[in-house]
């Protein structure tokens, strides 16, 4: 079951709400590299001077770049994390709307890997065919610090369902520690569970029930279902459902234990 894991956790532990200082961050994740579900390290162009300033020689560090200020601002960031050898640019991470796709797709350079986060409602088979299109992937937000970051289950089918229609792969961020769905007892939120989003995206895949696949709190339930899949849909369903942004890679990894999806050897 580790190849259904692989690549899965992207991280974000300098976005709230972990916080954890640029220098503390990059160190966690050179201690833990080597973990074969570990993505790459997360960084916002806004503080890409802080990232610069702690790294050191040795290989160059995996790094998604989120830029926040949009279309306008992609061609800088593409020069300045070209122009610093200690880094690899794995992705760019750009938000748009629906209005504004159109803008960020003259602006992407083809040579560099972007996922372009779009509000769950401006998920639609239009803005899909266009990211299709110009080659570029989707991101969306499953959470945050309020309770509207959060799509509900039907949203979230929404957009599972348009992305494996329009053939697109895709990114989540935000809510996703845990597995399995459930409500957070200090806050009320309730959070999308990431084994429930990969046991929805297959049900996407073979025309099944995606909204009972992100609604069902059986923890037991959902990780059998999950690992019943073999090589070829777990295959397929990676292809869609790339990663995820967690500012914890201990919380997940912990829960695919608890849930006997890994070797005890991963912790």
């Amino acid at each position: 079951m580790t190849e259904l894991f692989a690549g899965l956790l992207d991280d974000a532990a300098v976005f709230p709400p972990g916080n954890v200082p640029v220098p503390d961050a990059v160190r966690a994740y050179r201690e833990r590299q080597s973990s074969p579900l570990l993505g790459p390290f997360i960084c916002s162009l806004p503080r890409w001077e802080e990232l610069r300033a702690t790294l050191t020689a040795g290989s160059p560090l995996p790094v998604a770049l989120t830029v926040p200020g949009g279309a306008a601002d992609v061609p800088s960031a593409i020069s300045q994390a070209r122009a610093e050898p200690r880094v690899r640019l794995v992705a760019l991470e750009v938000p748009a709307s629906a209005e504004t796709l159109a803008d960020l797709v003259k602006a992407v350079d083809a040579q560099v890997l972007t996922y372009v986060e779009l509000p769950w409602a401006d998920v639609t088979a239009a803005t899909v065919g266009a990211l299709a299109d110009a080659g570029l992937r989707l991101k969306v937000r499953t959470g945050g610090l309020v309770a509207t970051a959060f799509p509900d289950e039907r949203q979230l089918a929404g957009v599972l369902v348009e992305a494996v229609r329009g053939g697109v792969a895709f990114k989540l961020t935000a809510g996703l520690h845990d597995p399995i769905r459930h409500r957070d007892p200090a806050t009320g939120f309730e959070h999308h569970g990431f084994l429930n989003v990969l046991l929805a995206t297959a049900r996407a895949l073979e025309g099944g029930d995606v909204v009972a696949a992100l609604a069902d709190q059986d923890g037991a339930r959902v990780a059998a279902a999950v690992a019943k899949f073999d090589d070829g849909l777990a295959g397929r369903v990676r292809r869609h459902f790339v990663s995820f942004g967690t500012c914890s890679v201990t919380e997940p990894v912990d829960g695919l234990l608890h849930h006997g999806l890994l070797p005890e050897d991963l912790r």
